[in-house]
Formats: C-alpha cells, structure tokens, sequence
C-alpha cells in the first residue's frame, strides 16, 4: 500500500513537515509495512518557504532587511535542493505582522526589505525565483521593492520620490539605468491567489488598504497614486499593469513584479504542486492524506487541501483530509474531491490545548482512520 501524504502546515504549531511526520506515526501503528511518501505542501503564503525547503532538501537563510517602516528586521528566504531557485514570502520582509496596529500605515510602508532578500539571493546564485505575495503592510506598487534592486523613480526635479504610497503621484520619470542587470537572466513567478487589479474599486487600495490602516481618505488617495504609477510604468515600459488580474496582489506589489521583473502570476498551489512533483509522486498511490489547521467550505478557494484533492481525483485516487478544527460548510468539500474529512481534536478542549497537543493529537487521529480503514479491507 502506498500512501502519499500533502498537508500544508498547521498555523501556529506544526510545520507541514512536522504533521507529515505525525501522521506517519499513526500510520506505522497499524500499517508498519506501507510506503509512505511526504510532500511538505503551502499555498504561496505563511510557510512556504518551510515547506518547499523540507520537501527539495533545500536550506534556510537568515538575514536583516529593512522592514515596512525601514527598520531592521530578521528576514529569511529559501534555497531549494537544486541550489538555484530562490523560494521568498514578501511578507518576512514587508508584511503586516511585523507592524503594531498603531504603525500599520500605507501611506508610509516599503516593500524595500523585499528587494533586498531578492538581491541576496541574487548574491547567492539563484537564478529562478518563486516569490509568496501574500500578508503586505504595503500599497507601494512594489517600488521600495525596485528601488533596492537600483530602479530609480524620480519627480519631476530629478530627485527620488522617497517611500510609500503616499509618495506615488510625485513620480515623473523611471530610470532603469542602474537596475541590477542580473534580473534579466531571471525566470520569475509569483505566487499570488486574487485576481484583483491594481486599480479601481476592486484594486488594491479599496480592497487590501482599509487592513493596512487606511482610512476612508487614505484609501482615495492611494488609489489615485497607483492609478498615475500606472500611468508612469506604460509610458516608460509599454507595460498596462492598471487592469491587469492580480496586480493588485500585496499593495501592487504584483503588478510591480510583472512590469519590472517579467514575472508570471500563478496560483501559490500550482507552483507549490509543479515544485514538489506532487502528481509524479502520486501517480501510483493507493491514498493521499491532506490537511490543515482549518478546514471549512472556503478550503476550495485555492488552499491547499482543494489543489492536492483536485490533483489526486485526476487519478481516481481516495483523499482524506486530517484538521486542526472542521468549519462551516465543510461537507461542500464532498463534491469538490475529498471522500472524508477528521478533525484531530478528541475531547472537548481549548484552542490552545489542541495547539499545544496537536503532535500527539495527529498521531491518534492517523491511528484511528488507520484501524478504519482495515476493517474495511477485512471486509473486502
């Protein structure tokens, strides 16, 4: 029997490594004999990084950047196994969580550490890059991001317009001259799951920026300033990033990458799946296992779980979900691929005893859907 097991991680205790090791333990109590094969897995945001290391056999690195308010922050990035393909999440850089409420302001925030970690590991030889657009702090378009890698965006006196949003509109000329010439010799591809353009009532200011901290004005006024940065990047590049889907992905930081850098937009699960090899591996299985810390009826909107149940119903192969906690709905997952879903929580308990608990709490669910499944195969 061969089982293939793809879980993203479980936020706030487990990384997807962490559970594919759980699950296996469970798994060995009752079918010691089985080939078991771990994908690590991530949908472009929190923990992907972790995720493709662990299953490439790559490494970490840890450096300080500049964060959204150009202080100094601990950052990190990944090297996959084949020592070239750099695998970034903006947000260890330029993400909300490394501000109080209090700092959250777009107006101000760079995504100038972000360009930085792309530089490094231009340093460091990697020619392919797999970029997390997820969890910003910013509405900058990505132009903190290319200021670090020598893009120069000047006002109309030739001076640099400075960082944020706030300062978009005084932008007049874009010069490439000094531009980190090994960018062209980049394949890049960005991991991103809206399809929000950078402008407009759907863009990037209306949608994202109110959770940024910006106010009703604010956001008027980042949009306008995107809107002329648009404006600015067709003049100088040829490029229309105002409309374009997913542009307005982490402040526009999306759009940014696509004009300035070539990148390709792609949903995170795709490239997590095409990265690992997933569907090789699981060609041949007799089951896939997946998971998460939360399962509901939004799962199917470009999670992990969705990707890899979707991927294993190609080849008519049973999936089984294991979660943290099971949410509203979750039962609309029957029809989208999955053939059952189980909660690792046992007993009544609080959010952080099952947090705290959770290693054990995967071992005894394996365990049970396990001995399950060999009733049934008694059976047969």
């Amino acid at each position: 029997m061969k089982i293939i097991m793809a879980p993203d991680s479980f936020k706030g205790s487990l990384s997807a490594l962490e559970v594919c090791k759980n699950i296996e333990k469970g798994i060995r109590k009752v079918f010691d004999y089985a080939e078991i094969v771990s994908v690590p897995m991530a949908d472009g945001g929190e923990g992907t990084v972790q995720s493709l290391v662990d299953a490439t056999g790559g490494k970490l690195i840890n450096l300080k950047v500049k964060g959204p308010l150009l202080s100094s922050v601990d950052a990190f990035y990944g090297i996959l196994g084949d020592g070239n393909t750099a695998v970034i999440e903006m947000a260890a850089a330029s993400g909300i969580t490394l501000l109080s409420k209090e700092q959250r302001n777009p107006m101000k925030t760079t995504t100038y550490g972000t360009g930085e970690i792309i530089k490094h590991a231009l340093d460091m030889g990697c020619r392919n890059f797999i970029i997390g657009i997820g969890g910003s702090a910013t509405n900058d378009g990505g132009a903190g991001m290319l200021n670090a890698l020598g893009v120069k965006l000047l006002d109309k006196n030739g001076d640099e317009i400075g960082f944020g949003g706030g300062n978009l509109d005084k932008l007049e000329v874009i010069d490439l001259s000094e531009i980190d010439n090994r960018i062209k010799l980049c394949n890049i591809v960005a991991a991103c799951d809206v399809d929000n353009p950078l402008c407009g009532v759907r863009g990037a200011s209306y949608i994202f920026g109110p959770q940024k901290g910006a106010d009703e004005n604010m956001v008027v006024t980042l949009d306008k300033n995107l809107s002329h940065y648009a404006d600015v990047v067709e003049k100088y590049l040829g490029i229309s990033i105002k409309d374009y889907p997913g542009a307005g992905a982490a402040g526009g930081l999306g759009g940014g990458l696509l004009a300035f850098l070539n990148a390709k937009l792609q949903p995170g699960i795709n490239i997590v799946i095409e990265t690992t090899a997933l569907e090789e591996k699981l060609k041949d299985a007799d089951l896939v296992i997946t998971g998460e810390g939360m399962i509901d009826y939004q799962t199917q909107y470009g999670k992990t779980p969705y990707g890899v149940a979707r991927l294993a119903k190609k080849y008519n192969i049973p999936v089984i979900a294991i979660a943290g906690s099971i949410g509203r709905d979750a039962e609309e997952l029957y029809l989208k691929g999955f053939d059952s879903i189980f909660s690792i929580v046992d007993k009544p308990m609080s959010l952080e005893e099952s947090i705290e608990n959770s290693d054990l709490l995967l071992q005894k669910a394996a365990e049970r859907i396990m001995r399950a499944m060999k009733i049934s195969m008694q059976k047969m």
